[in-house]
């Protein structure tokens, strides 16, 4: 019971955040953004908002490693007969597909905002990066929840590390003419690369180019993958 209320209240928290940007940001914002001659602020933060939505989802997955630690269903697990290192892609995956469903429901929000795609042809891209998306952060969330063993700790480590990637990821502004420190940090932000796949996706409007995003995100998967392996297999219960 208790696991259900913290997974509600996580959705709920994930979609409140993201529409809040929309409304107040997006409406707020919109006519001064347009007066500059960049056009529609909602059709160009809502791919950012997006990512937004699966990103904090996915990462927030990682913490029922540290409460199925807590409550003993992480040792029944680990008497099943497989490797560990299916048990933890599963529960990657499985918290990749949950931010993937989020994404697509936030997706469906902006819809009804006014948002509008470019070209449906393209929506299968779009949704390929919004699994890379989650698939990485699930990955960062499950590898940071393998190492540690406090929740509260797990929290303040997430808060420090997901509102600068959310933010130097292109989301809310252009990476077009940006100083030079900026640019190199947006580019060393892998949620950059998942936000211009999707914008690129949807409306058309790209910066790195569909072949690096998918590239980047690819390699850092993986890597990430690796990562939150090696440090499953290394748990002590």
């Amino acid at each position: 019971m208790k696991r259900y209320v913290r997974s509600r209240a996580r959705v709920v928290a994930s979609l409140a955040q993201p529409l809040l940007y929309l409304l107040a940001m997006g409406y707020g914002l919109g006519p001064i953004f347009q007066r500059a001659g960049m056009g529609s602020y909602v059709q160009f933060i809502a791919p950012g908002l997006i990512a937004m939505t699966i990103l904090f989802t996915s990462v927030f997955s990682g913490i029922e490693l540290i409460f199925d630690r807590q409550f003993g269903f992480l040792k029944e697990t680990f008497v099943a007969p497989v490797p560990r290192h299916w048990i933890i892609l599963g529960r990657i995956l499985g918290g990749a597909t949950i931010a993937f469903l989020q994404g697509l429901l936030f997706f469906s929000v902006c819809l009804i905002a006014g948002f509008r795609w470019h070209d449906i042809g393209a929506l299968p891209v779009a949704f390929l990066f919004m699994i890379l998306i989650g698939i990485v952060f699930s990955a960062v969330g499950s590898a940071i929840g393998s190492a540690l063993t406090d929740a509260q700790g797990f929290q303040f480590i997430i808060g420090f590390l997901i509102m600068p990637v959310f933010f130097l990821s292109g989301a809310m502004f252009p990476l077009d003419n940006l100083p030079k420190a900026l640019t190199i940090l947006t580019r060393l932000d892998p949620l950059s690369y998942g936000v211009d796949g999707l914008r690129d996706a949807l409306n058309g409007v790209v910066h790195f180019g569909y072949a690096t995003d998918f590239m980047v995100l690819s390699v850092v998967a993986v890597l990430l993958l690796a990562l939150s392996s090696y440090l499953f297999s290394k748990i002590q219960l």
